[in-house]
């Protein structure tokens, strides 16, 4: 047992993001959410991300009485300049960011064997191209400002696994892991951490099909060691815990939220 109140305390403290600001894509709703709150609940500040706006999202931060700013981008065709023009936003309205998390994300689903370049195109734009331009900028913002910096990217059960019918999201998140890997091998001497969450089976607009499937639905829950579907507020916790201090000696590492989907 740990009786030392004071070390109790200096624990909590390298949890807390008080004093940090953050910059979360596709904060609008979902894990992007549910994310943006989880880092204002530890104190963080937050400028949110997303094509559609986060108005709910920010109402939310704002009862935690953490400041927001909200920007309306679309990241399709993102490239290095771009990039730089949204960290910028980060300075222009905190003075810099501390936190990126890269949540922005879409999915198409069709036969391999009829898979449109379009549809390819666009998932693996998003999904991969968005994470390496905003990490880089980042990374770059971290170094000018001689500063540490925390990247978390947003993996996917299809990190590890192939799935069916989804075979652009599948590469994407296959992407993420060895981009995760290979940025904190570069990185981490710089006093960059670069992680991964690998979100399981949460109840979102993106399973909404295979919920809405009896027998799907059911296969899933057999394959779930903890019995339920996720929620989006589920991956909070791993967030703010890789957001912090506490978590300054992870590189490179995908952590499942899974209710033990892999373990099975």
């Amino acid at each position: 047992m740990w009786n030392n109140s004071f070390g109790k305390l200096e624990v909590l403290k390298s949890f807390q993001l008080t004093g940090k600001v953050g910059l979360v894509t596709g904060s609008a709703r979902g894990i992007g959410q549910a994310i943006a709150i989880g880092l204002a609940e530890a104190g963080a500040d937050v400028l949110l991300i997303d094509q559609t706006g986060s108005s709910e999202t920010a109402e939310q931060i704002e009862r935690l009485g953490r400041r927001w700013v909200a920007e309306k981008r679309d990241l399709a065709g993102l490239n290095r300049e771009k990039a730089e023009e949204v960290i910028s936003l980060g300075v222009a309205h905190f003075g810099g960011i501390d936190i990126l998390v890269n949540n922005a994300g879409i999915i198409r689903r069709a036969s391999a064997l009829e898979f449109s370049s379009e549809d390819w195109k666009e998932v693996l734009d998003i999904n991969l191209n968005t994470v390496f331009y905003l990490s880089q900028a980042a990374a770059k913002h971290y170094t000018q400002a001689n500063k540490v910096g925390k990247i978390i990217n947003v993996a996917s059960m299809l990190s590890f696994q192939g799935g069916l019918m989804v075979s652009s999201y599948a590469t994407s998140k296959s992407g993420i892991m060895g981009l995760t890997k290979a940025l904190a091998n570069e990185w981490a001497s710089l006093g960059i951490n670069v992680n991964a969450i690998a979100p399981g089976y949460l109840k979102t607009e993106v399973t909404a099909g295979i919920r809405s499937d009896p027998k799907r639905n059911q296969a899933v829950l057999d394959r779930i060691p903890a019995g339920r579907w996720g929620k989006p507020d589920d991956v909070k916790g791993a967030v703010v815990f890789l957001a912090s201090s506490a978590a300054e000696y992870l590189h490179g590492t995908i952590v499942p939220v899974d209710g033990g989907w892999l373990a099975r």
